[in-house]
């Protein structure tokens, strides 16, 4: 992982007011306030300003999202039948990258979309190296034996800091799977953080 990654991350953390993946190295966990010299003097924000950073959080959580991709996961939400906003966190929860950092099989975001890049792992027994791969109730997710020998995978997937959400993955990191048993509801998926969806379809639907 580049050093540029981890300051990246901890400037989202800063600029949203928020320890957005529950990291015991946030500086916002020291500094509770946002960066520059007006950081501690913010007015209230408008409903426009509210519903900005609940996009930007939910953006910045799976590894700073590109807005032209994630207006288009906002569209297929909407496109599909239900609650669009449920529809949203469903699509960016079975994302292959958002998959293998649930699973445990990296420590972050950042290193579950350079760990699916550089090609160790494979979706139903296929190496697939694209992180935002579109998984399906009955995928199965493999580290490649490569994967599983390296130290962030070892690390990662001893971890004592986060769970599994077991409610919608079966994992065994012994021999690096997970199998995707559903797409999960609003309260299964573990944000350290409140993630406001609704204002997100707000913010669109202006």
């Amino acid at each position: 992982m580049s050093a540029k990654r981890p300051s990246a991350k901890h400037k989202i953390d800063r600029s949203l007011g928020c320890n957005l993946w529950g990291s015991a190295k946030s500086p916002y966990i020291r500094r509770e306030y946002g960066p520059g010299q007006h950081g501690q003097a913010r007015k209230k924000p408008t409903d426009y300003g509210t519903q900005l950073k609940a996009k930007q959080k939910l953006k910045g959580y799976y590894a700073n999202i590109g807005e032209r991709r994630f207006r288009r996961y906002y569209q297929e939400a909407d496109r599909r039948q239900g609650d669009t906003s449920l529809n949203l966190i469903k699509l960016l929860e079975t994302r292959l990258d958002a998959v293998v950092y649930r699973s445990m099989f990296v420590p972050t975001v950042f290193a579950a979309r350079q760990f699916v890049n550089h090609g160790h792992v494979k979706v139903n027994g296929k190496r697939v190296n694209i992180p935002s791969y579109a998984l399906k109730v009955g995928d199965v997710v493999e580290v490649t034996e490569k994967g599983l020998n390296m130290a962030l995978y070892i690390q990662a997937s001893t971890a004592t800091d986060r769970e599994v959400p077991t409610s919608y993955l079966t994992v065994d990191h012994k021999k690096g799977t997970v199998t995707i048993l559903k797409a999960p509801e609003m309260d299964e998926v573990p944000y350290p953080v409140k993630m406001e969806a609704n204002l997100i379809v707000e913010f669109y639907s202006r």
